[in-house]
Parts: structure tokens; C-alpha cells; sequence
């Protein structure tokens, strides 16, 4: 018997307890998307979690889902090609990931929101803040770019001694998936191998491996088409001191493109996945970044 299936059981349950359930929202014919979210109507402000490569949203953001629920309308959507997500479009570029989630969000009736983007998620939370404004009203950035030009991509593959960052973010064997906690963690557990590979084939993570493929290839343009957008929103960057895919360097550079809408700051032993391996100090901080969020909006 898998041990996460079991606890997946379990952790679907305490979402329902705390008033939250998954809804599949077809925006076009052949394109649907999960989202977990509020079973009612509610006033509370929306608050949205982007997961990033690894898991779907509810198993990536579990321990952010429990500690904002009560205070904030808390929606956590599966990318397209994770957990319930999917589209028979070509599309695979993170515009068309930003849609799709715009898209369902506004069918569920968030007309206004926060979101909160990781890795991954946070190009595609970017790439919302960029493409609908009236939607997104401010924006919390974990371990993430706004694109990933080939200066930024070859310089991770070189900085990590990795072959390709599909081989590398997508690992198919338990001892892949083992050297990728390795680098994402900044203390990371020895864990025994069958828990690697329950983690690969219930936690999802060889599901729709060649489309997550063309997603990466997506990601890659050249140093010269990117240009930085004119956001809007506030956008507040909060890392891990020791991220090793996107170092504080790359936070500080990102933070002065952005300019004076940016604001900046890491938790101390964390990695990339800072969100799950010091969950509370990252719900501490994100709780008085939301707090200055909104006192920033009554001041406006």
C-alpha cells in the first residue's frame, strides 16, 4: 500500500473539514482545470498559491493552505498537466499557463486576488500579473524569474554541473529524485528509497512527462526578447538564504529590474523549497507581507 496515496486520503479530508473543495472547470472545450477552493460564497479576501515542477498545488502548498484558510478565500489550482489539469491544445508557453489559470479563477468569481507564486509557478504568477492587472492585485514570488533567458538557463546548468534542466527538474528514477532534494533543500533528509519512488508514481511526477518537456523548452528565450514588463502590482520576493537554482544574487537582480514595486527578503537555512522545509517562518513572513498589502491598499 502506498504511504502517500494513504495520506493523500487523509489530507483531502482535512481540505473539505476547513471548507474546501475541487472543482474542474472546462474555460474551453478540451481544456479543463482543477482548482481547490472555498465551497461557498465568501468576502474574504482571495488569496491564490501557483506550485511549481514538482508536486500538484494542494501536496506542494498543504502547509500554507491550513494556515491562511480561515483569514483569506484560499484557491489552489493545478497547472495544466498536473494533477487534474489538462488541455489537448498545443499551447505550453507560461502565457498560456497564466490564461488558463485567469480563466478558472474568474469562472469561480475572484474578480480580485494575491497570488503567491513558486519556481515554476512564479513565471507563470508573473506572467498573470503582466497579462491581467484587473486580476491580480498584488503578488509574493518564491524562488523564481520573470523568464528564463539563456544567460539565466545555461548559467544554472553550468552552476549546478547538470545535463539539461529537463533531465535534472524531471527525474524518472528514485535516485533523480533524490539528487534534486539534494539541491533544493538546504538540510535535506535521508530518506529510504521506496519513499522516492512512491513520491514519483503517486505524488504524479511521471505523469505527462513529455508535455511537462515542452513546458521547460517553453520557458527558454533569448537574452534579447526579454524586456522587463511595467507591473502594476506590488510584488514582494521572498527566498530561501541558500536557494541553489535561483540564488539570492538573481532575487537582488530581479528586484532592481522590477524597480520600486519590488521589495525583498529571505529566510535563513532554507533552500529552494523554502515554503515546505521551514513552512512556518514562510507563513509568518507571508502573513506580514499580505498585512502590508493591505495596508498599502487603504493608505492608496
Amino acid at each position: 500500500m502506498s504511504l502517500l496515496k494513504i495520506y493523500r486520503f487523509f489530507l483531502y479530508g482535512l481540505l473539505k473539514l476547513v471548507g474546501l473543495c475541487p472543482r474542474k472547470i472546462e474555460i474551453e472545450p478540451g481544456t479543463v482545470v482543477n482548482v481547490w477552493g472555498p465551497t461557498g460564497a465568501t468576502k474574504k479576501p482571495a488569496l491564490v498559491f501557483i506550485h511549481g515542477l514538482g508536486f500538484d498545488g494542494v501536496l506542494t502548498w498543504q502547509f500554507q493552505v491550513f494556515a491562511f484558510v480561515k483569514d483569506y478565500a484560499v484557491y489552489v489550482p493545478d497547472l495544466v498537466f498536473f494533477g487534474g489539469s489538462v488541455t489537448d491544445k498545443a499551447g505550453r508557453s507560461a502565457a498560456f499557463q497564466a490564461e488558463c489559470m485567469a480563466r478558472a479563477l474568474r469562472e469561480l468569481g475572484v474578480e480580485r486576488c494575491t497570488v503567491v507564486g513558486l519556481s515554476y509557478g512564479g513565471m507563470v504568477s508573473f506572467k498573470m500579473a503582466e497579462m491581467y492587472p484587473e486580476l491580480v492585485e498584488s503578488m509574493v514570488v518564491s524562488g523564481s524569474v520573470m523568464a528564463v533567458t539563456e544567460s539565466v538557463g545555461n548559467g544554472g546548468i553550468d552552476r549546478l554541473g547538470i545535463s539539461s534542466w529537463g533531465d535534472f527538474l524531471l527525474p524518472v528514477t528514485a535516485e533523480g529524485l533524490e539528487s534534486v532534494v539534494q539541491v533544493t533543500s538546504y538540510n535535506p533528509s535521508k530518506l529510504p528509497k521506496f519513499i522516492y519512488k512512491d513520491l514519483l508514481i503517486q505524488g504524479g511526477m511521471l505523469d505527462y512527462r513529455k508535455e511537462r518537456l515542452e513546458l521547460l523548452d517553453a520557458l527558454l528565450i533569448s537574452d534579447n526578447e526579454f524586456t522587463v514588463p511595467c507591473y502594476q502590482q506590488r510584488i514582494h520576493l521572498l527566498w530561501g538564504e541558500h536557494d541553489k537554482l535561483f540564488d539570492l544574487d538573481t532575487a537582488r537582480y530581479i528586484k532592481q529590474q522590477i524597480g520600486e514595486k519590488a521589495s525583498l527578503e529571505w529566510i535563513e537555512k532554507a533552500g529552494h523549497d523554502v515554503y515546505m522545509e521551514r513552512p512556518f517562518e514562510f507563513n509568518t513572513r507571508l502573513k506580514m507581507i499580505l498585512a502590508s498589502f493591505s495596508s498599502h491598499r487603504k493608505d492608496a
